[in-house]
């Protein structure tokens, strides 16, 4: 008698390579309230020098306080209107900085992956395997292990794809966008739902009636390049298909520039405490260039006029320097020649580096974010 027919032997899954996108959960008020712990079920927001009557913004909040309405980039004051129970703390930065080093140091330790830090709470690692998310659960469990930190993981065949996937699994959890489900999942929201677009370039797009993530994915590519450009309006039309790198680099990231800003207190209108709030940035910046010897060739100038006004200016000096006397007084010369004398609530001082022996590195498919300013 023949044998009975048996089911087919399931295929093991191949071994491929992946992109997981790790983000620490509320990542600063999670130190936070590490260091107390009383604090852990409160809403609890971090900015500034935790004094909601100074000019600040939230650097973050907690999930309790974000139940609120609060989030990062909002004014202190408005965040404590709209949660008025909330705690208050102020920015101290080295201590993240510190558990941010732990994070990445346990994510190095994964065996074959690459690591690209995209700033304290996130980054990419690119892994070879066959069950990305056994790999996600133990990175998880690695990370928590180590720093008593919460983290996200998005799994994806492409860092856009990957990064987008965090969202859906936080908090604590995992979540996969592959080219399978891309569609499924993110078709049908709003083209701001993309990494990298946000409302101004929605507006532009909802313009030529590109509402949805399907819609970008479809749209006329000369359309968009008549909108954007030629090398950003194909690059829209990639983002709304999901398509990015594949692969995680993992070289030393070099910076381009270092730069200072501040929100004052009470608004500058004098020459003479604008021209010393300018000597007192680029004094900080000087600091920080001289940590990289690389002088300053360029010097970047932002300025915020009362009431929320915003522009920058750009310089190239007549030759590199580490005299922060010249980035000052070109940075002056800058906000001069915007002929505006209204009040000014922040400036900023950016010194662009000479390039290091070598040059850069041919410019990442991906941003790179990193602390706040401060």
């Amino acid at each position: 008698m023949a044998p009975e027919p048996s089911e087919p032997p399931e295929v093991a899954p191949a071994v491929r390579p992946w992109v997981l996108h790790v983000d620490l959960d509320q990542f600063i008020a999670a130190v936070e309230i590490l260091r107390r712990p009383e604090l852990a079920g409160l809403p609890v927001i971090v900015g500034g020098r935790g004094d909601p009557t100074e000019r600040a913004v939230v650097s973050t909040a907690s999930y309790e306080a974000r139940a609120f309405g609060v989030h990062s980039g909002m004014p202190l004051k408005l965040a404590v209107r709209k949660c008025k129970e909330a705690v208050v703390l102020a920015v101290d930065a080295p201590a993240y900085d510190a558990a941010s080093a732990e994070v990445m140091a346990t994510l190095k330790a994964v065996p074959g992956a690459k690591v690209q830090v995209l700033g304290w709470d996130e980054a990419f690692v690119g892994i070879e395997t066959d069950d990305p998310w056994a790999v996600a659960r133990s990175i998880q469990a690695a990370v928590l292990k180590r720093t008593d930190l919460h983290c996200s993981v998005g799994v994806g065949d492409s860092t856009v794809r990957a990064k987008i996937a965090t969202d859906f699994g936080k908090p604590r959890g995992v979540f996969e966008l592959t080219r399978e489900n891309w569609f499924e999942v993110m078709g049908d929201r709003p083209t701001t739902a993309l990494w990298g677009v946000g409302s101004r370039i929605a507006a532009r797009l909802a313009g030529h009636g590109i509402e949805t993530v399907h819609d970008l994915a479809h749209a006329d590519e000369s359309v968009l390049v008549d909108e954007f450009g030629p090398a950003m309006g194909p690059h829209y039309r990639r983002l709304g298909r999901g398509i990015g790198t594949t692969t995680v680099d993992d070289t030393p990231w070099v910076a381009r520039a270092h730069g200072r800003e501040t929100t004052y207190q009470t608004n500058l209108v004098e020459p003479e405490e604008i021209s010393g709030a300018l000597t007192a940035l680029s004094e900080q910046v000087v600091e920080d260039i001289r940590r990289e010897e690389r002088a300053c060739m360029r010097v970047h100038l932002k300025v915020r006029f009362a009431p929320f006004f915003t522009t920058t200016r750009i310089r190239k000096l007549a030759e590199p320097t580490f005299d922060a006397s010249v980035i000052a007084a070109t940075a002056f010369d800058l906000l001069t020649g915007l002929g505006d004398d209204r009040p000014i609530r922040l400036l900023g001082v950016r010194a662009e580096m000479v390039p290091p022996e070598g040059g850069y590195d041919p410019p990442r498919t991906v941003g790179r974010g990193g602390p706040p300013a401060r």
